[in-house]
């Protein structure tokens, strides 16, 4: 296991849970935002809960393998699935921040892959 792989994971998971534990704390630019992307109330914490499911999954994918893929390949369709959404709600400016998110889990993947 590499160092640089080590480093983008738990930097992904960090980011990942406090996305998560934004959205089930129900932060004010958290709520302000779902609210202006018609998220149905109902799904905010079934959404954070996947967050924080997938943040655990990256931390426990060092250890085991086809577990951190999972976590991985459910965190990039939730992003890619953020990002369409904040696209349909027409706010185009706010549709790079889930590609934010994405972007570490991506790398941690592809390092962990050439590990």
């Amino acid at each position: 296991m590499n160092t640089a792989y080590v480093i983008v994971t738990v930097l992904a998971a960090a980011m990942t849970g406090f996305s998560a534990y934004s959205l089930l704390s129900r932060a004010d630019f958290v709520v302000q935002s779902m609210v202006q992307y018609k998220v149905p109330e109902g799904l905010w914490t079934p959404l954070g809960l996947a967050k924080a499911a997938g943040a655990l999954g990256l931390l426990v994918g060092l250890f085991i393998p086809f577990i951190g893929i999972a976590a991985t390949v459910g965190l990039v369709l939730y992003y890619l699935g953020a990002a369409i959404t904040c696209i349909r709600a027409g706010s185009y400016a706010h549709a790079a921040f889930p590609l934010v998110y994405l972007a570490p889990a991506v790398v941690a993947y592809g390092l962990g892959l050439a590990a």
